[in-house]
């Protein structure tokens, strides 16, 4: 039942390095580890990296949480957890592949839009709205960071951070209760998420130096980075 091994070397990597990204930009461990774990061990997909994913937010709120928007978070939180349930639909009956082109495509919209206005609009509609489609990609795929991430793009790294911090902290505690309880969290899965916890708590710390530079002013470009990236591992993890 204990993780193998070649699955601890290679998705503890990817969780590490998606940790160090996730600890100076906001989001990154489900963007930069979920191609590695999908294509390699996909029936650990998603609880293993949704459990992972649980820790490094929880340390950034810890640091950060003082610079959080908290008024904008209540309207995103109330959209994801709106978006789970979806989620755990596309988990249990949809096409897994369809979900991923289809969030990706989403995601790639969002970010012309930012790219052709300088950024998207933040205001309830938006926040609830973006909250939905990080449930919804956040539970199917691990990936539900840039929905949100998009709408904070201007802000100050530590405004970015704390204000993410809590919503992934909540966001995917509500995710894995979620599938646990509609019989969607095999053992299995929990066993190996909780396994990679040493990977990501390390990766948090050893996020330092990135996450001074960025907070020079390159936090932005960072996000955006970040989002595009995201979305282009969707699209083409799903493609091939």
């Amino acid at each position: 039942m204990f993780p193998s091994t070649l699955f601890l070397l290679v998705a503890g990597l990817a969780v590490l390095a998606g940790a160090i990204v996730q600890s100076s930009v906001g989001f990154g461990v489900g963007t930069v580890a979920t191609p590695v774990v999908a294509l390699l061990f996909p029936d650990l997909m998603p609880g293993a990296l949704l459990i992972a994913a649980t820790v490094t937010p929880m340390f950034t709120m810890v640091r950060e949480v003082r610079h959080a928007d908290l008024r904008g978070l209540g309207w995103a939180v109330a959209g994801r957890v709106a978006g789970t349930p979806l989620g755990v639909a596309v988990v249990a009956v949809l096409s897994a592949r369809g979900m991923g082109l289809a969030a990706g495509g989403v995601v790639l919209a969002a970010l012309a839009v930012s790219a052709y206005s300088g950024t998207v609009p933040r205001n309830r509609t938006t926040l609830a709205a973006a909250g939905v489609f990080a449930g919804l990609g956040g539970t199917a795929t691990a990936i539900g960071g840039p929905p949100i991430a998009l709408l904070y793009q201007g802000e100050s790294g530590p405004r970015v951070r704390g204000t993410l911090s809590i919503f992934f902290t909540l966001g995917t505690l509500v995710s894995v209760l979620t599938l646990a309880a509609l019989h969607q969290l095999p053992e299995r899965q929990v066993v190996a998420g909780l396994a990679l916890t040493p990977f990501v708590t390390a990766g948090f710390f050893a996020a330092g130096p990135l996450r001074r530079y960025l907070d020079g002013g390159r936090t932005r470009a960072a996000v955006l980075g970040l989002v595009a990236v995201s979305a282009t591992v969707l699209i083409v993890r799903n493609l091939v």
